[in-house]
């Protein structure tokens, strides 16, 4: 039907039905006043202010604040400039992150208010959706965005588009409620409900409502109260990291106070003592820990980024490369959110396929679509009669004279009668019309009066197309003198033309997605609310494991317990409101699986962000779904999802490669530190020296790690284990042996030139050259977990190649510059000593790949070991 006819059919009332006369705009003024905007309540926006305030109040950064304060207290500028330089540094580059992932989250947003036609002193005013209060005659047609909940009191071949409430991509069809009983409260969902939901959208026909609920008292309001009960949970990552930090600061305070007392006790210089303890406490302290942490997420968010991903909270980050399951919503998530025409079949016998084919439709199949067109709306709202316009549009060419067609009347659904037809004039001086007409396989056989086996025959072919989880229409036609057409449908002669399959087609990303998912020990677990057949058959055709599917219905009946063990299982629910979600969630999340979710309607919202990771479509998504997420897919690509993980997973990787560097680079620093004092040895390095290696570590550790190109196998991995520690055994003991081996080469260097009599100054630079070619050897040897250093340096690492490049230089003119080295201490060694210290720096990164390459090995058999598991 015309856009222009449904909305002249909205002003219209049921015969022998008397016009609601509605609230006064008195009565409606002061009810807004006293219940407040029909809207749901936002939360507070995330200035780049508060964004600061929280970056600022986040424990670790305050700790590398708090250093960079203490340094300065004590008078140490260049300890303290380059610590605050990097505090700022870390705190700009989230704030800028945030804040523009906060801008262009509200460019997303419609911010214009849909207005609604409501009835207030008996006349029909338009208001905006935020003015609509509860007790307002709002009337309907084809097209409008339902402004709130309301109770039908008419209802004329009402059609609305639930699927942002329900996850149903189908239209359910609406009837006048018998009695206006305002306390019986209804669900969306099925069909002859006789409520309409806020949010919702008009598809077909019209209709009158009495509003009985506004804003915050709405289903979709309801949803956003059970999200504002749901509290986030602190970042494992996060916590972990605090931890070490407390190990470190610990450890830092035990070596500060040893060396207080052993300065004092072996030389006697107390005061000296307690300065050399504050020197080498302050260095010890983790400040790169959380300068690391705060950079790669940050850095991590702007990566995710580029691939149109935006990242809400930059914490979500870290769960990303751990997630076990992904649940994933069906309509609009895996699929289109459009309806397409998937099959075709004749009285004969004849089937066509269509969704995975191309090319012309047969001419046995022609009139079946022709038909499926006449008998839609002339400007279709309803998402199947879109689907025959697209089809006949492109893949079936116009036969010559079928646009004089003129439509002449046009016959309704009703409960009693599931089909429509609309009537045409074929041209001029025929007196004969040709009737289309379309609608439910049952009320198409009753129209056409077929006998028994007939009927059977085409309700097994219905039934078969149902089963594979098509939405079946039955066409037919009819001929009839214009001058005499009936006032029911039941008064044409129909023969029945055939069957028509719709389905919300699959995306095209969606298998590859799901078989990368899979391959990187991720479970995919379809969450819908349509029907099981339907989610059957998407699910199969996306590469899901389908084995059993659970309803709403039977997951209601279960208890927290058996759901736990249900959800180990499953693979498919269907059926399932958005109370059910969130259950759904919550238990995998209680049997330990970090869990990621995806979706886009209203309903997908308190589980998203229940979620680990909760994952929103920024195209066609909620308000509410986005403001719920972590993270937003701007183009709504369920492959991005891959990508996102894919980044998660690298970001992760090069955290703990930081981590592990950071660990063992202290050990030959404190191990030098405190060697001089142990066996009476002339001090080697004093707080300018320290400044200088964090000069070297620091930048290192945040852009050269953080830079570097994920590992070839990083999808082929099973997911990480949720409760495996940041720091695992096996890589702090790798961190203290490489720690170890890199002190004994520099103690070794140190020795070895005090027993050939090398002066102290020359001695010193030496040793100094002897450390940060070690540390430059550390760097190179974890670029890659497993992979050989040749194949790491394959991979391009421009951020590594800039920092080798700058140190090195400033190495050369701390060992060669005589102010330089006066500042330092130095005196320039001999090349012939210099070289010799690059060959035992090459002979401790091949001892390094050595043993990386056994422990490779044993790390293979792990991972092999878990996916048995």
């Amino acid at each position: 039907m015309p856009r222009a006819a449904a909305k002249h059919q909205a002003n219209e009332i049921e015969p022998g039905a008397s016009t609601p006369c509605g609230l006064s705009e008195a009565e409606a003024r002061a009810r807004l006043l006293a219940e407040g905007p029909n809207e749901l309540p936002r939360s507070r926006r995330r200035t780049p202010l508060r964004i600061a305030i929280e970056v600022v109040r986040e424990p670790m950064l305050a700790l590398l604040l708090g250093g960079g304060a203490v340094y300065l207290l004590l008078g140490d500028l260049r300890e303290a400039l380059t610590l605050l330089c990097f505090a700022t540094l870390s705190i700009a580059i989230t704030i800028i992150q945030e804040a523009r992932t906060e801008r262009v989250l509200e460019a997303l947003r419609d911010l214009t208010s849909p207005r609604a036609l409501v009835v207030r002193d008996s006349e029909r005013h338009r208001v905006a959706g935020r003015e609509v209060v509860r007790g307002d005659i709002v009337m309907l047609a084809e097209g409008d965005r339902i402004p709130a909940d309301l109770l039908l009191v008419q209802s004329r071949d009402l059609q609305v588009d639930e699927s942002l409430l329900t996850g149903e991509s189908v239209p359910v069809r609406k009837a006048a409620a018998t009695s206006l009983d305002r306390t019986v409260k209804y669900r969306p969902g099925g069909d002859d409900v006789p409520a309409a939901f806020s949010g919702s959208l008009v598809v077909r026909g019209s209709g009158i409502g009495e509003a009985v609920a506004t804003g915050a008292r709405t289903q979709i309001g309801a949803i956003g109260q059970a999200l504002s009960s749901l509290e986030s949970e602190a970042p494992r990552l996060q916590m972990q990291t605090r931890r070490l930090v407390r190990f470190f600061a610990m450890a830092g305070a035990t070596i500060s106070a040893l060396v207080v007392l052993l300065y004092g006790w072996l030389r006697g210089g107390w005061l000296d003592g307690i300065l050399a303890g504050i020197a080498l406490g302050m260095s010890m302290l983790p400040e790169e820990f959380p300068m690391v942490l705060t950079i790669f997420m940050a850095m991590g968010a702007w990566r995710i980024s580029q691939v149109r991903v935006l990242t809400r909270r930059a914490a979500a980050i870290e769960a990303l490369g751990s997630a076990t399951v992904l649940c994933t919503d069906k309509t609009g998530t895996l699929t289109k959110n459009q309806m397409a025409v998937a099959e075709l079949r004749t009285p004969d016998g004849g089937v066509f396929a269509l969704l995975n084919g191309s090319g012309i439709v047969p001419e046995a199949f022609r009139d079946l679509v022709e038909l499926g067109v006449l008998a839609s709306a002339e400007i279709p709202f309803d998402p199947m009669e879109k689907a025959f316009y697209e089809l006949a549009s492109e893949r079936l060419p116009r036969r010559p004279g079928t646009s004089d067609r003129q439509l002449v009347r046009s016959y309704g659904l009703r409960p009693e009668l599931l089909a429509m037809s609309n009537v045409w004039r074929t041209g001029a001086g025929n007196p004969d019309c040709l009737v289309a007409a379309k609608g439910s396989p049952e009320a198409i056989l009753k129209l056409c009066r077929l006998g028994a086996d007939r009927v059977v025959s085409i309700r097994k072919d219905a039934d078969a197309m149902a089963a594979d989880g098509l939405r079946v229409l039955g066409v037919a036609r009819a001929r009839h003198a214009e001058s005499r057409l009936v006032d029911e449908q039941t008064g044409f002669a129909f023969e029945f033309v055939g069957l028509v399959g719709l389905a919300d087609p699959l995306r095209p990303e969606v298998r590859d997605a799901v078989a990368s998912c899979q391959s990187a020990g991720i479970r995919v677990v379809m969450i819908t609310g349509d029907y099981p057949a339907t989610a059957k058959a998407i699910a199969r055709e996306a590469g899901l494991d389908v084995a059993d599917v659970v309803t709403g219905e039977e997951l209601r009946a279960l208890s927290a317990a058996d759901l736990c063990r249900v959800v180990k299982t499953t693979t498919v629910f269907a059926r399932i409101m958005s109370d059910q979600k969130l259950a759904i969630v919550s238990a995998l999340k209680a049997n330990g699986e970090i869990v990621a979710m995806t979706g886009d309607g209203v309903n997908d919202a308190p589980s998203l962000k229940a979620a680990d990771i909760g994952i929103a479509m920024g195209g066609r998504g909620t308000d509410v779904a986005r403001e719920a997420s972590s993270i937003v897919l701007l183009d709504d690509d369920f492959g991005s999802i891959v990508k996102t993980i894919r980044l998660g997973r690298r970001i992760y990787d090069n955290l703990r490669k930081a981590m592990s560097f950071i660990f063992a680079v202290h050990i030959p620093i404190a191990g030098l530190a405190l060697m001089p004092l142990l066996l009476g040895l002339p001090i080697l390095f004093g707080p300018i020296h320290i400044a200088f290696l964090e000069m070297v570590i620091d930048p290192v550790c945040s852009l050269a790690f953080e830079a570097e190109s994920e590992e070839e196998d990083i999808m082929e991995r099973p997911a990480r284990d949720p409760e495996e520690a940041l720091f695992t055994r096996p890589l702090m003991a790798r961190s203290l042996v490489q720690g170890v081996l890199a002190w004994a080469v520099v103690a070794a260097v140190f020795l070895l030139g005090l027993d050939w009599g090398i002066p102290e100054n020359e001695l010193r630079a030496l040793t100094f050259f002897a450390l940060v070619v070690s540390i430059v050897g550390l760097v190179l040897v974890n670029r890659a977990f497993s992979a050989s250093l040749a194949s790491a340096l394959l991979r391009p690492n421009r951020a590594l190649g800039a920092v080798i490049a700058i140190d090195s230089t400033v190495l050369g003119l701390v060992l060669l510059w005589p102010s330089a080295n006066a500042l330092f201490q130095f005196e320039p060694p001999r090349l012939s000593d210099l070289a010799a210290v690059l060959a035992a720096a090459v002979g401790l990164v091949a001892l390094l790949e050595l043993l990386k390459s056994l422990g490779a090995a044993h790390q293979l058999k792990h991972f092999a070991a878990r996916r048995n598991r």
